[in-house]
């Protein structure tokens, strides 16, 4: 009788398909069979997690302290001058005006007849008390002014996933990820499970917004010329057989268990699944075998589920599943047995029915 999934007992035959021969029966299993249980659990959580597309690492530092100046800032520098042979103006005139200068990468800025000077980590008060005070050998009288430029090196990019992108000027150094969040709009609503990923440099930083919610600490302070944008998790499950659903799901949280991924997918078929053979199909990286169990017997490793029990319920909420995971629900045996009687039904049926046309 044709049907949507295979029998447990069909998917878990361990042997290769060559046939019935003498050759079949040296052939090494194809894949190993893990069940899902309390005493199993600890062993499997120590395997390695499968590698997945991209991973990224988060800056571990803030961008800088509110009122300091930090590399990449825009400064504008004035100097004020009483002598009439200043070398920094002409004749009749009293302030020079820098052009802006940008605050280098080691936290320096070029001033004329001075050479490099060191601004960053100053509050703007010091920077510009130590600038006077270089410039004291070339015109005593010289008062600094000392201001902040707003522009694109003083700016953050939200790119995407947020309602208003754009770009947003840092108010002063302390603006961090959710300030940024905030004034842009909100993350729109349908990001999954949403990350974040923070272009600084020549470096792409992620983490998932979730964990910043969570943890103050990984709220880090945006500097100018960062990006910023949010895109879905890009991670993902399958789901084929006598689901309630065969399909490809995202994940939307962080961490999601085989009882949430049955949810996710909508349970089992009604009349079809069975509940004791949920298959979870993991391939992992050969490297990473191991026969003495510290990691997995098999590249390939199909771990079961007997959801009948309450070991087996309790175990499933604590069991992780991996991106590229495939859920497969197998069919009951007991369907196929149904059907036949079914079948037999409608062919006794129809027999009586000729039956009693004939008479």
């Amino acid at each position: 009788m044709p049907r949507g999934s295979g029998l447990q007992s069909e998917v878990l035959q361990s042997r290769s398909a060559v046939g019935k021969s003498a050759v079949s029966d040296a052939l090494p299993e194809n894949f190993a069979v893990e069940p899902i249980t309390r005493d199993s659990l600890g062993r499997y959580a120590s395997w390695p997690a499968r590698p997945q597309s991209r991973s990224y690492t988060w800056p571990s530092r803030q961008g800088g302290d509110a009122g300091q100046i930090n590399p990449g800032d825009v400064l504008n520098i004035s100097i004020w001058v009483s002598e009439d042979n200043s070398l920094l103006t002409a004749p009749g005139q009293r302030v020079a005006e820098m052009p802006d200068m940008v605050v280098s990468p080691s936290g320096q800025v070029f001033l004329p007849y001075i050479g490099q000077i060191k601004v960053a980590g100053q509050s703007y008060e010091k920077a510009r008390a130590a600038i006077e005070a270089a410039y004291v050998s070339v015109t005593p009288s010289a008062q600094v002014q000392l201001r902040s430029v707003q522009g694109r090196a003083s700016s953050v990019s939200v790119v995407d996933g947020v309602a208003k992108p754009g770009a947003y000027p840092l108010s002063d150094s302390g603006v961090t990820v959710l300030d940024m969040l905030a004034l842009s709009g909100g993350v729109q609503a349908s990001v999954e499970n949403p990350q974040l990923r923070l272009q600084r440099g020549n470096t792409t930083y992620g983490i998932s917004l979730d964990r910043v919610m969570k943890d103050t600490a990984l709220n880090v302070g945006l500097r100018g010329g960062d990006r910023l944008f949010v895109e879905t998790d890009e991670r993902y499950f399958l789901s084929l057989g006598a689901a309630g659903s065969r399909a490809q799901h995202h994940f939307p949280q962080d961490r999601v268990t085989a009882l949430d991924a049955l949810s996710i997918i909508g349970g089992l078929a009604d009349a079809r699944a069975n509940a004791k053979g949920i298959l979870v199909l993991r391939a992992y990286e050969p490297g990473v075998v191991r026969a003495d169990g510290s990691g997995p017997r098999h590249a390939r490793t199909i771990f079961t589920l007997d959801l009948t029990s309450a070991d087996g319920l309790f175990s499933a909420g604590e069991f992780q599943i991996q991106p590229g995971d495939l859920i497969y629900v197998t069919e009951s045996p007991l369907l196929g047995s149904r059907n036949v009687l079914q079948l037999i039904g409608s062919i006794f049926g129809l027999a009586v029915q000729a039956n009693d046309l004939g008479e």
